[in-house]
């Protein structure tokens, strides 16, 4: 049996699962916490997936290895290859005004055409503005700039600070891969090719980047040195977290995946790139090759939290009240942006909730609006992606929600196009794994995804048109 190990280094942990080349069978698992906070000791990630090795087995009997990773988060260098100062991460918002500064600067039409995309606070060009203006002497000592994947990978390979590692600090053995580096607002994933000009714009001096492999490339090999990892290891290319995902789904053209996490986020694979001025589809790159369109909001998982706290209940008797209510819960709407929201972009939004009559304002009712409002704003974001040119014959819905019967129901009913559930899965580490075995073999594994769920479709077109005429009302 040959085993290939895929990683997930997100905002909240590492995630190690090892599977069977041949089947696709997880055969075991580890994962470590990683530390709180929206700026983080890239130390910290790499004590992480070292305890993640060690707690899913080691990888004594691995022939093949890459890391998939939260994206956007900048890690600067020093010509030393030490880290300038902690790694700010995505979620990060201190950016902003550099985001607005370089959409002035630059212009949003000439950066989506040039990179896809139009920055926003999360993107790493945002974050080296930040870095420039905010810490001048600490910008003008980067010599390089990589992301949280990028540097694991490089630290895998044996490379480092000078005494911390077998290798020493080889900058231009820093490797990526394109659905990464379409994260960070200075790259071309047409053309497959940094904008150092933007480079310079957001940081004010060019820097050394990692190489940017192809979804079968091999970044190396491990070296004798690192504590549990033997040498010889293949190494993948590694991706962003949600084109890990898309590939351990293995979604294909046609296939848009709605994940409900603490945020939410839609994304397809398509194989023509995309281009939105306004900022709202971010024109990001797949880790197989293609290209994947994407919209992210920040209310998702939340809403539901929040009026199960709320109603002094438990996800599952949520569930069960939303179905007491009928579809468009009696004209109650909730338009949930609890935290701002980004899609659309408005960070100081509040949630409303509008509609409230002596019939509708009931717990079931609540409850409904709540589960309608979070698929709603989903949907709008599908609404962006297809007007992008993408076509969408299948929707994946997944995260831990995707699993309540009612959310699986209601979106049936909200969206048009047929819900599939997959069975729950670390699908970053396994669009890892994917990854891992195509370095190792030279080919794409293809290994099966079980659904758990395909609700009836039953289209319901007026609660989405009643959710954007409420939304409407209080933008």
């Amino acid at each position: 049996m040959t085993l290939v190990a895929g990683v997930d280094s997100s905002t909240q942990s590492c995630k190690v699962v090892v599977r069977d080349l041949e089947t696709g069978a997880v055969v075991r698992q580890g994962r470590a916490r990683h530390p709180d906070g929206t700026e983080v000791d890239p130390a910290a990630w790499w004590s992480a997936l070292l305890e993640a090795f060690a707690d899913a087995g080691g990888l004594d009997d691995v022939a093949a290895v890459s890391i998939a990773g939260q994206q956007h988060g900048m890690v600067a260098l020093d010509a030393e290859g030490r880290v300038v100062r902690d790694a700010l991460l995505w979620n990060d918002t201190r950016s902003a005004q550099a985001a607005l500064d370089l959409i002035e600067e630059a212009g949003a039409e000439a950066l989506s055409a040039a990179t896809g995309t139009v920055p926003v606070a999360s993107f790493t060009a945002t974050k080296l503005r930040w870095l420039r203006d905010a810490e001048p002497e600490r910008a003008r000592l980067v010599a390089a700039v990589a992301l949280p994947h990028d540097w694991l990978t490089w630290r895998l390979l044996g490379y480092g600070p000078e005494g911390e590692s077998p290798e020493g600090p080889v900058l231009e053995a820093l490797a990526t891969d394109r659905s990464d580096a379409s994260g960070t607002g200075y790259f071309d994933s047409v053309r497959d090719r940094y904008d150092r000009g933007m480079v310079e714009l957001a940081l004010g001096h060019d820097v050394v980047l990692p190489r940017v492999l192809r979804p079968s490339d091999t970044a190396g090999r491990t070296v004798a040195g690192i504590d549990g990892v033997p040498a010889g290891i293949v190494v993948g290319a590694g991706a962003g977290d949600n084109a890990g995902a898309a590939m351990g789904l293995d979604a294909l053209p046609g296939d848009v995946v709605v994940s409900i996490g603490t945020s939410g986020t839609v994304f397809a694979v398509s194989t023509t790139p995309t281009h939105d001025a306004s900022g709202t589809v971010a024109g990001f790159a797949s880790a197989s090759g293609e290209y994947l369109p994407l919209v992210a909001t920040l209310n998702a998982a939340r809403v539901l939290d929040t009026t199960a706290a709320l109603l002094g209940v438990d996800h599952d008797e949520l569930g069960r009240l939303a179905l007491q209510a009928p579809p468009g819960a009696d004209g109650l709407v909730l338009v949930p942006y609890f935290a701002g929201e980004r899609t659309p972009n408005l960070p100081d939004a509040t949630a409303s909730l509008l509609g409230m009559t002596l019939t509708s304002t009931t717990r079931p009712g609540l409850a409904r609006a709540a589960v309608e409002g979070l698929l709603c704003a989903l949907a709008d974001g599908l609404a962006a992606v297809q007007g992008q040119g993408v076509r969408a014959q299948r929707l994946l819905l997944i995260g831990g929600a995707a699993f309540n019967p009612a959310v699986q129901a209601i979106a049936a009913q909200v969206f048009a196009e047929p819900v599939v559930v997959p069975a729950a899965g670390e699908y970053v580490a396994a669009g890892a794994a994917v990854q891992a075995g195509w370095a190792l073999s030279g080919s794409r594994p293809q290994w099966p995804v079980a659904e758990v769920a395909t609700p009836q479709q039953d289209h319901r077109p007026e609660i989405l048109e009643a959710y954007r005429a409420a939304a409407a009302r209080v933008r």
